[in-house]
């Protein structure tokens, strides 16, 4: 399933490239990845105009003009493809060849024909899903309640981190992290790379930490996930950003997938353990419990 900042790399991308341009027609194969009442896509899909996409955790929400909104959730397989009338192309999500090949193809689950263009959601697993919601509904669906703040937004202060994570503070820190109803969006990969850039093993119980590595890990999370942003995400995951490219954000990894190699900061072997059933990445002098 992809991080935050793969998500965010999606959103951006499709943002640069469909919002402002009209839906003229909506096709599918899938009824459970496209669970929509046929009326309602005739009535408030097909024929309104893109008017903005935002990014909740890990969902994608594409608001139209005739308020309601398309919620998407790519899971494993998912991807969003564009091919535009003049040649252009992009491509978003599981890198397979289905991002450059001829669509539709076996993996198309809903294709919307755009004004300038088409845009394929694809699925080889059939795990993701579209969803057409009146808008004001978006923010009280179930998974929308249990949902975490989000860390890249201003309201998210050293405060309310600390307020978050200790709603489980005999809990290692690492699945609090993971925890979506604790914080939106956090994943193995960066949750790895915070607990090492601050030292912290992820083990220790939240109660555990003191202060100033409590200070320290507010500080990195926001650190790598904004890299990581930058980077267009990790190259190791599923995802790839809006023009077809593996995100490069692993090549500046410190920790994750980097068993048995020098620690960036004391020269120590990288090692691979669990924690809370999940393979973790540490360095064992650095990130002592």
């Amino acid at each position: 399933m992809p991080e935050l900042p793969e998500v965010e790399t999606v959103r951006r991308g499709l943002a640069d490239i469909i919002v402002g341009h009209r839906i003229t027609n909506v096709s599918h194969d899938w009824p459970k990845g496209f669970p929509n009442d046929a009326t309602q896509v005739a009535t408030f899909l097909v024929g309104a105009t893109i008017a903005s996409i935002e990014r909740r955790a890990k969902v994608l929400i594409i608001n139209l003009n005739t308020n309601y909104s398309l919620v998407i959730h790519l899971k494993m397989t998912g991807q969003l493809v564009f091919r535009g009338k003049h040649g252009q192309k992009f491509g978003a999500g599981h890198p397979s060849d289905s991002l450059v090949g001829d669509l539709p193809d076996k993996s198309t689950r809903v294709i919307f024909t755009l004004d300038h263009g088409t845009l394929f959601f694809n699925d080889q697993r059939k795990f993701g899903w579209v969803k057409l919601l009146p808008t004001p509904e978006v923010s009280h669906i179930d998974f929308m309640q249990k949902v975490g703040p989000e860390p890249l937004e201003p309201g998210f202060t050293y405060k309310v981190f600390k307020e978050r994570l200790f709603k489980r503070s005999k809990s290692a820190i690492k699945p609090v992290l993971l925890d979506q109803t604790i914080i939106a969006g956090m994943g193995n990969i960066y949750t790895d790379e915070s607990l090492f850039a601050a030292k912290i093993h992820p083990s220790t119980r939240v109660m555990d930490i003191p202060e100033l590595k409590l200070k320290a890990l507010y500080k990195e999370l926001l650190a790598v996930l904004l890299l990581s942003i930058e980077k267009g995400g990790s190259s190791d995951r599923n995802y790839v950003n809006a023009e077809g490219k593996k995100g490069s954000y692993l090549t500046f990894a410190q920790v994750y997938k980097r068993k048995g190699l020098p620690c960036p900061r004391c020269g120590t072997p990288i090692e691979r353990i669990v924690v809370a059933g999940r393979g973790t990445h540490i360095c064992p002098y650095c990130q002592v419990m």
